[in-house]
C-alpha cells in the first residue's frame, strides 16, 4: 500500500534529518492514506510546525501524485523549489511538478498559487479526481482575497476615457469629485478610506450607457458590491488615489470546489479556518507536540490601562523599559500600530541604543526587534530563539481598517455578534502561532494590553496560551 511505501521511504531519508520531528512518520501515512482514498481530509497540527511538516507531505506526493493539486503561496513555493526538492533529491526522490492554469498532460504534481487556483476554478479547468492539498489552510481566505482583488488605477480611469471620448468629461468630473471628496476627509500623507456607496451607483449608470468597458472595469461593473469591501488607498504626496475591492468572503467562490473534490488540508490546532468548508465527511485529526505541555511563563499584570487611554503609551514604555533591562537574549515587541510602534521604537533606541531596531532581521544578541504582527510571522523563522516576546496590543484588527469595518457590517446586517464572530477568532488565530517559538525556547511572555485581564473576553485570550504559569514580580535571571 501507498501508505507503507511512503513511511519506508521517509524512513530512509530521516537518516539524513539532524533533529527529526516527531509526527514525520504518522503524518506520511495520513497523506498516503488520503492519496489512496480520494477522500476529504484535515491534519491539525501544534503551532510553530509550519515548516516541519513538508517531509510528511511530499515523500507520498513522490510516489503518488496522479491528479495531485498543490497549493502553495509565494513564501512557501520559493521553500518549495529552493529547500524541500534538493532536500529530496539529496534522499534520491524524485517529484515531477508542473506549474500554470493548464493542467499537466501526465502524472505530475500540480502547482497553483491561490490566485490560480481561483482563475482555474472559475473556467472549470479541474476533473472530478483532482485533490486538492492545502498547507497552513487557515491561511487561504487571506491569500485569495489578495489574489481576488481589484485594483482601479489613475491610467484605468485615463483607459476608459480614451475608449469612449464622447463621456470624457463626465468621467473626469466623476474621478474629481471623488477625489475632493476622499483628499478632503484624511490629513494623513498616506491612507486607507471607504469609498462612498454613491461611486458604484454612479459609475455603472454612466458605464451603461457607453457599451463593453475595458479592463478591470468589466469585472468591477459585474461583481456584487455587498459582497465586496471597497476602499480608496490615498497618496497625499502625488495626489493620487488607487480603488481598491476585496472579496468579503473569498471561500464562498471556492465553495463547491472544495466540497465536491478531495482534499487535504493541513492547518494549525486551536486556529479556525475563516468561514471554511463543511466538516462533515472530514477524516479530521490532531497531531500534537509534546512540547505544548510545558508551561509558558507569562506576564500580565492585573491593573494596566487601556489602549484607547491617554496614558497607555507611557505605561508601554516604562512596562518595556523594565522588560528589556538585563536581559540577555532577543526581545521582541508585537505591536500593529505603525504611528505608536514608531514612537516606541525611537524611546526605546535612546534608552538602550542600538540594540533596538525596527522590522530588521539582524538583531544583536540582547537586541530588541519592534515589529507588527504580519511582519513576525512572515519573518520568524530568519531570526534566531527568542527570550522574551513583549505583546503590547492584542491583534484585534481596527475598525478604521476599511475591509475590517465591510466585514463587520456584513455580520450586523445578519445581527451576529460581530466581535466574537469575527474579530476575537481571527485575533486569537494570530497569536497562537506567534508565540509558538516561545514555547521551543522557553522565553518568557509579557502582555500589556489591558484588556486581556478587564474584558470579559480576555479569558479566552488567557485560554488560548494555556498551559502557562503566572509571573507575578520582575526578577532578574
Amino acid at each position: 500500500m501507498l501508505e507503507v511505501q511512503a513511511h519506508q521511504q521517509l524512513k530512509q531519508l530521516l537518516h539524513l534529518e539532524e533533529m527529526p520531528w516527531e509526527h514525520h512518520l504518522t503524518l506520511s501515512r495520513l497523506i498516503g492514506r488520503s492519496l489512496r482514498r480520494q477522500d476529504r481530509t484535515r491534519i491539525r497540527l501544534s503551532a510553530g510546525e509550519r515548516d516541519r511538516w513538508w517531509l510528511g507531505l511530499l515523500v507520498p506526493l513522490c510516489l503518488q501524485s496522479q491528479d495531485c493539486v498543490l497549493v502553495l503561496n509565494e513564501r512557501q513555493r520559493q521553500r518549495f523549489l529552493q529547500v524541500e526538492l534538493p532536500r529530496l533529491r539529496q534522499g534520491g526522490l524524485r517529484l515531477a511538478c508542473w506549474s500554470g492554469c493548464k493542467a499537466p498532460p501526465g502524472s505530475q504534481l500540480w502547482l497553483l498559487s491561490p490566485a490560480e487556483l481561483v482563475n482555474v476554478h472559475r473556467r472549470q479547468g479541474f476533473k472530478r479526481s483532482h485533490q486538492l492539498i492545502i498547507p497552513e489552510a487557515e491561511s487561504l481566505a487571506h491569500h485569495l482575497r489578495q489574489a481576488m482583488q481589484l485594483s482601479i488605477k489613475t491610467q484605468d480611469w485615463d483607459r476608459l476615457r480614451q475608449a469612449y471620448p464622447t463621456a470624457g468629461p463626465a468621467l473626469l468630473d466623476l474621478h474629481e469629485r471623488l477625489s475632493r471628496r476622499l483628499f478632503a476627509t484624511s490629513c494623513r500623507s498616506t491612507c486607507d478610506l471607504p469609498m462612498p456607496s454613491s461611486a458604484l451607483v454612479s459609475l455603472r449608470d454612466l458605464i451603461g450607457l457607453l457599451g463593453p468597458a475595458p479592463e478591470p472595469w468589466t469585472e468591477l461593473l459585474n461583481l456584487q458590491s455587498s459582497q465586496w469591501a471597497s476602499w480608496a488607498h490615498l497618496d497625499q504626496n502625488l495626489l493620487q488615489w488607487t480603488w481598491a475591492l476585496q472579496p468579503l468572503e473569498p471561500l464562498q467562490t471556492l465553495h463547491s470546489l472544495l466540497e465536491q473534490h478531495p482534499s487535504i488540508l493541513l492547518q494549525t490546532d486551536g486556529v479556525s479556518c475563516e468561514r471554511s468548508t463543511d466538516s462533515r465527511a472530514m477524516v479530521d485529526i490532531q497531531l500534537h507536540d509534546r512540547i505544548r505541555t510545558e508551561p509558558l511563563r507569562l506576564f500580565a499584570p492585573r491593573r494596566q490601562p487601556l489602549p484607547n487611554t491617554e496614558i497607555y503609551a507611557e505605561h508601554l514604555l516604562d512596562q518595556c523599559r523594565r522588560l528589556i533591562l538585563g536581559r540577555r537574549g532577543l526581545t521582541l515587541v508585537l505591536l500593529d500600530d505603525p504611528g505608536l510602534r514608531q514612537k516606541l521604537t525611537t524611546e526605546l533606541a535612546g534608552e538602550f541604543g542600538s540594540r533596538v531596531i525596527h522590522q530588521d532581521t539582524a538583531p544583536e544578541v540582547n537586541g530588541v526587534i519592534c515589529s507588527s504582527w504580519s511582519w513576525w510571522m512572515d519573518h520568524q523563522n530568519q531570526l534566531p530563539s527568542l527570550d522574551q516576546l513583549i505583546i503590547a496590543l492584542l491583534p484585534v484588527s481596527s475598525l478604521e481598517d476599511p475591509l475590517t469595518a465591510a466585514r463587520v457590517e456584513s455580520l450586523k446586517k445578519l445581527g451576529k455578534d460581530w466581535f466574537r464572530d469575527l474579530l476575537l477568532p481571527e485575533a486569537l488565530a494570530k497569536l497562537v502561532p506567534a508565540i509558538a517559538p516561545l514555547r521551543q525556547s522557553g522565553g518568557r511572555l509579557a502582555i500589556l494590553d489591558g484588556r486581556v485581564r478587564a474584558r470579559s473576553w480576555g479569558k479566552q485570550v488567557l485560554r488560548a496560551l494555556e498551559p502557562w504559569a503566572p509571573l507575578q514580580r520582575l526578577l532578574p535571571d
